[in-house]
Parts: structure tokens; sequence; C-alpha cells
């Protein structure tokens, strides 16, 4: 060998050893929660070095250059995690790296499971949450229609004139769902029929659903659950956000929202919400119009004061008018309240406040309170319907952690007039509004038993000026094995008191007179169910699972009686009944830009007196939901694909209709486009009710006849064996048939 070579190759092989002993090994785990995080990808930005976990969360990557490295840690389902990491020149390297999930919202704060701000995670009470992104999927002009893709709730359209309805949670009827805006009771009562329509989906931060009964912290008409819209902090709220679209229908809706700052001590909130649609429609032929025509405006003001040492000091109003009607297609103002053309005409006005203010003292101590004032003038036909409905409402709070122990007290008093002038006020001497007190107490103990278990004890009373005294228990154990199972047990108790005009809008539709049986007592329910959530990740996709099986025993339920045609009887239900079943929901991220949202409710709902045992109407054994989105990231171009399927519904018919009793299977299908622009500007469209599903064409009654003038014939004089009377009261799902829409929105932080 020459001398030059051999030296040659003798220095290269120091290189080599040099630069091999340069070389260190990063070797470590991938956590969450102190539970491992499988098949995360672990890699260096600057160098072409990587790996992914093993089944235990464990990584190791050889061969790293010494020296300091920016490292990205990632998984389906968690926060990507980019951090600086020295790697020493030679040996090993150990690295722990904790990430935040994202894919199931469990670090998101919830209040309305406990009255207190809590992490959805530790809360003991399950809450789901859903934000402006989840309704966003499928735009609606209003909170009742947006809640349609929430598995196991259901806006339940109650009349096929005025497309009216309420908000079903697990097959129970609108009176039990307890509607609010920033925790205050503010849609309830009256106004759980028209006050849903026209909060401004520009100024909702999120929406908590609890189902179950939840009596014991709200009080009356929580027993099939609750749905609080959190409005957003004005602080926090985007400069400027706009979204506006139109149908092919000619539907046109505007959500506007601008932040305001007032000084150095203030932040201010300001929201439109207009929607209106005039063009009568007539599509199945019964010579009604097929969706009530509507003039809507809604003005919501927040105001955020700031206040020494963080201490809470808002106030909020909203203003809210609408003009619906629905009927005959020739019919005109000129004809409302008479005989010649028939009419469901709505005239709607409603102002609420909503305040908090924390007291200046040491402990925590908050001052709730709201106001709602709802006047109606309402034509059903000839049947006129007047009322007027105000809720005072005040709250005083203090919450405290001692050891173990997060106590919270209240002292909540509402105060509930109301007067229309139907047989729900009557007295002997005339009509006389109802005044209604109902002051109460509240205490709640949530106990962390350990790490893994905590108890929750509440317990309310109340004193109804009408009914009496109302005792409401409650429970909630959770057990958290690990952090990728959580198991909840709730039982509790709920109330209700009566509200006739809630119990069934067929009673003021001009069809039926109402009559009540005897003095109506307050309806009372247990209830019980277990929540499971499960997180599981998958090689290239995370999984999160939350099943639920609930039952509701009710006795005292306010029961209507459409044996008569012409009539609709009131009574308490002198047996019992039952809301029963299992849900399960599904939340799939995929590692590519792909995400599923599904969930399904099976349920059994029935009313048993001795040993008959009967089905209420309009309550479904089978409903699903689904949400399919899709991300061209490039293009800044996204594709959702939203519906729901429910199963066969009673449907109330009269005795010889021949129309069937039970509805078919049904299914409403939207798809949309969503392009995103640059300074925060995006436009999106698609078709709504792909599958162009519509009900029935006879879903009137005797349509040709609405003032019953001519009972037993035809529309062309032929005698009708059937003997139908009118009735829009058979309606299970919208008159809506297929749809284009287009809308552009703008957000300026």
């Amino acid at each position: 060998m020459r001398p030059h070579l051999s030296v040659y190759l003798t220095v290269c092989f120091f290189l080599f050893a040099g630069a091999a002993a340069a070389q260190g090994r990063l070797k470590g785990s991938v956590l969450s929660g102190g539970q491992p995080v499988p098949f995360a990808s672990v890699g260096f930005r600057d160098l072409k070095a990587g790996t992914v976990t093993n089944e235990a969360g464990e990584f190791d990557i050889p061969g790293v250059a010494g020296g300091r490295h920016q490292l990205q840690v990632s998984a389906v389902g968690y926060v990507t995690l980019t951090q600086s990491v020295q790697v020493r020149p030679s040996g090993t390297t150990p690295l722990t790296v904790n990430l935040e999930p994202t894919s199931s919202n469990l670090n998101e704060v919830v209040v309305s499971g406990t009255l207190r701000p809590v992490t959805k995670m530790e809360s003991p009470v399950p809450v789901e949450v859903y934000s402006p992104v989840f309704f966003k999927k499928n735009p609606t002009p209003s909170i009742f229609d947006a809640l349609q893709n929430v598995n196991g709730v259901r806006p339940q359209l109650n009349c096929n004139v005025c497309n009216t309805g309420d908000i079903h949670i697990n097959g129970l009827e609108g009176p039990y769902t307890m509607v609010m805006i920033d925790g205050m009771p503010i849609v309830s009562a009256l106004s759980t029929v028209y006050g849903l329509s026209g909060i401004p989906n520009s100024l909702v931060e999120r929406v908590e659903i609890v189902k179950g009964p939840a009596s014991t912290l709200y009080g009356s008409e929580a027993v099939a659950g609750l749905i609080n819209i959190i409005t957003k902090a004005p602080s926090t709220a985007p400069a400027f956000t706009a979204d506006v679209m139109a149908t092919s229908w000619q539907e046109y809706s505007a959500d506007l929202g601008m932040r305001i700052r007032a000084g150095t001590k203030a932040d201010a909130l300001v929201g439109v919400n207009y929607f209106n649609y005039q063009h009568p429609v007539d599509n199945n032929g019964d010579g009604f119009t097929d969706v009530t025509l509507q003039h809507r405006i809604s003005v919501f003001n927040k105001w955020n004061f700031k206040r020494p040492e963080s201490r809470t000091a808002t106030l909020a109003a909203r203003y809210f008018y609408e003009d619906r009607w629905g009927g005959q297609t020739s019919w005109g103002k000129q004809w409302r309240g008479t005989d010649s053309l028939y009419g469901e005409s709505i005239y709607t006005g409603r102002v609420e406040v909503i305040g908090q203010y924390q007291l200046p003292v040491k402990e925590h101590v908050m001052l709730q309170g709201s106001f709602n004032y709802h006047d109606q003038n309402s034509y059903y036909g000839q049947t006129p319907f007047m009322a007027t409905q105000s809720i005072s409402f005040l709250q005083l709070t203090w919450d405290k952690a001692v050891g173990r122990h997060k106590l919270l007290a209240g002292l909540p008093f509402r105060y509930t007039y109301y007067n229309d002038n139907t047989v729900a006020t009557k007295e002997e001497n005339g009509n006389g509004a109802q005044r209604t007190f109902l002051p109460g107490v509240f205490l709640q103990d949530e106990m962390r038993l350990s790490d893994k278990h905590s108890l929750l004890l509440g317990a309310r009373y109340d004193y109804n000026s009408l009914h009496g005294h109302i005792f409401t228990p409650r429970l909630a154990y959770k057990w958290t094995p690990n952090y990728r199972n959580v198991l909840r047990l709730n039982a509790g108790t709920g109330y209700r008191v009566v509200s006739i005009f809630t119990e069934d809008h067929a009673a003021l539709s001009g069809a039926r007179e109402v009559v009540i049986r005897s003095e109506l007592k307050p309806e009372r329910s247990w209830n019980a169910n277990l929540n499971f959530t499960k997180k599981v990740p998958l090689s290239n996709a995370f999984l999160t699972l939350d099943a639920t099986a609930f039952y509701t025993y009710f006795n005292n339920k306010i029961m209507p009686d459409y044996s008569l045609p012409d009539t609709i009887l009131y009574d308490n239900l002198q047996g019992h009944a039952i809301s029963k079943g299992f849900s399960l929901n599904a939340d799939l991220m995929f590692s590519f830009p792909l995400k599923v949202i599904a969930g399904v409710t099976m349920m059994d709902v029935y009313e048993k007196t001795g040993q008959d045992k009967t089905r209420p109407m309009l309550s479904e054994r089978f409903s699903g939901t689904w949400s399919v989105s899709y991300s061209f990231r490039r293009a800044n171009l996204s594709l959702d694909y939203t519906g729901n399927l429910y199963g066969p519904m009673l449907l109330p018919v009269q005795p010889l209709d021949p129309r069937p009793g039970t509805s078919p299977w049904w299914s409403i299908q939207n798809i949309q486009a969503t392009k995103k622009f640059a300074k925060g500007w995006e436009i999106y469209g698609g078709v709504k009710n792909l599958l162009n599903f519509l009900p029935p064409r006879n879903s009137i009654a005797h349509a040709h006849d609405p003032f019953d003038k001519n009972v037993g014939f035809n529309a062309d004089g032929s005698p009708d064996p059937y003997r139908l009377t009118f009735d829009p009261s058979y309606v299970f799902a919208p008159n809506q048939g297929i749809r284009g829409f287009l809308g552009v929105r703008v957000t300026k932080l």
C-alpha cells in the first residue's frame, strides 16, 4: 500500500469515528394526562430523523447529531407540540413529552352541569358542548333550526300552518326542556314556542346541553334537560362579524356582530339578527302556504365592566320582534280574525335583560338576575290568542372550596306573571292573570374522594305559591380510572309547573276547544343515567365514544286527550310515564383532514294507566345524526355533509281518518362547500334537503273548509265518508323541499 493512501485511510477512519462519537440518541415517551399516546409522530424539523411511538407511547431515535434541535410531536386528537431539545453528543438523552388533547373537547370549560366553571373532563355531570364551528356545517337562520344535527335533540314543528315548534330531548316534549341564555332562565313557558328564533348566531360562544333533570340547580321545567346558550365575552369577541345568506326559496337572513371599546373600564358587544321570507309557496297543492312567512329582527347588546381583582360585572339586553303568518295562499292581513279566508297570524314582541355582579367581598358571592317581557297578539283563524308574560329572576350564589369539598349554595327567586284570553287563566268572574312566586334554596357539595373518584350531592327546596312545597335531590358520581376512560352516574328528580299554552300548540290552532278536566298538579320525575366516555387512539385516527343509558319515571304527567274531533281534554295522568333508552356519540378524527361526527339514540317512551300502555304522539323510537367534513387545505376549501334520520312516530288522527296513523322513516340531508379567502372572508353554498323529503300532501285535514262550514263534504261537493274536520296538527317534518343556499361571512379580529 502506498504511504500517502495509508495516511488518507487512517485520517478518514478517525474522522468517521469522531463523527460517530458526536452522534447521540433521543429516547423517551409521549404522554397525555399521564397516559401513553401510541402512534404519535416524533421527529426533528431541522434533521431527517424521526419515528413513531409504539403502543406504550415510547420512542427511540438513534444517530442524532449532538446539539440543540427543534423537535415536533404530533398525534391525531392532540395539539401538535414543537419544542427545543438539547441532544447529548454521545450517549442517550431521555425525554418525556406531554400533549394536550383536542378531539374530545374534554378541556373545554363548562358551567351548566354544576353552576361552577369546570373543565368538561372534570365535570361529574355529562355536558355536551357545541361550538359555532359545528353549527356552521349546516348554516341556519336561528338556534332552533341549528339544533337539528344534535343527537337526541329534535326541533319539533307543532303546526302545519304557523310552523311554531319546540325542542324535544330524548323523546320528551318541549315543555320539559329549559332553554337559557348565559345561565339565566330566559326562554321558558310561553316563549318556548317563539323565543328560540332570533338569537343572533354571531354572538354565540358555545351551546351546552345537559340531558336529564337539572331541577336541583335550575328549578321548574328542567325535567328532560337544559340548553344553555353561552354568549361571547365582549373583551375577546372579534371586532366585526357578518354572515349573510339567501336561499332559492327567497329566504334572506343576516347576522351581524360588532365589538365596542368603551374606554379602559368596559367592553361591549352588539349583535343584530334579521330574517325575511315573503314568498308564499304551495307545492303540495292543499291551498295553504307550505312555509310560514316571517319578518323577524333581534337586537342584542352585552356589556362587560372591568373591576378590581377581576370581579365579574356584566349586563346584557335583547329586543325581539316577529311578524309571521301562514294559511290560505290568498290570505291578507285584512282577513285577520275573520271567517272569509283562513290564516294564522302572530305578532310577537319581547324584551330580555340579564346581568351578573360579583359582590366586593372576600368570599366568592355572585348576584345574578334576569327579566323578560313577552307580548303576543295572535289569531288562529277566528280564534284570538292575546297573551302577556313577564318573568323576574334573582339568584344569590356562594361558591367556596374547603379541602376536598367544593361547596355551592344559592338563594333563587322567580316571579312569573301570565295572562291570556283562554281557559288557562279563566276565573269565575272572567279572565284573571296568574301570579306565581317561587322562592327556593339549594346546596351542592362536590367531593373529591380520590384522584380517580368524585361525588356530588345536591338538594333544592322550592315553595310554589300555586303548588306548595317541592323538594328535588340530586346525586352524581364520576370515576376516572385513567385519562382515556370516564364513567359518570347521575340520579335526581325534576319537576314542572303547569303552563297550558306549551302543552300542545293544537290547543290554539282554531280547530279544537280546550277543556281542563280538573285542577292540574305539578309533574314530578325521577331520573337516572349512566354515561361512559372513552378515547381510542388508532393507527391513523383518533376516536372518542360517548355512550349514555337513561331512564326517567313520571307521575302527574299532563296529558292531552284528542279522542273528540273538536276538543282537547287536559288532565293529570292517573298512572305513570316512562322514558328510557340509549344514545351513542362518536367523534372520529383522521390524520388526514377528515372528521366524522355521528350519533344514534334508541328509546322507548310510553304512558301506563293500570294495564293500558300507550305511546305518546310524535315520539320517535330511533334517531340518528351525522356530520362528515373534509378539508382541501391547499385550496382553503372544505366540504360538509350533514343529516339526520328519524324512525316512525304516532300522529294525531281523527276517528275515521284515512291518513296513516304512523309517520314513515324520514331523513333530511344537506351538503355544503366553504371557500376561505384572505383577511377573514369566506363564501359558502350548498343544497338543503338533498333527498327532497316531504310529508304527505294531505297533512292538513279538511283543508278546503278551514272553518268547518261544510263538514261531511269534499271540495267538489261530493259526500265525505270520513267526516274529517279541519286540523293542521298532523305534522312531523318540515314542508320545505330541496333548496339551494349561498352565503358570505367576514370576521375581522
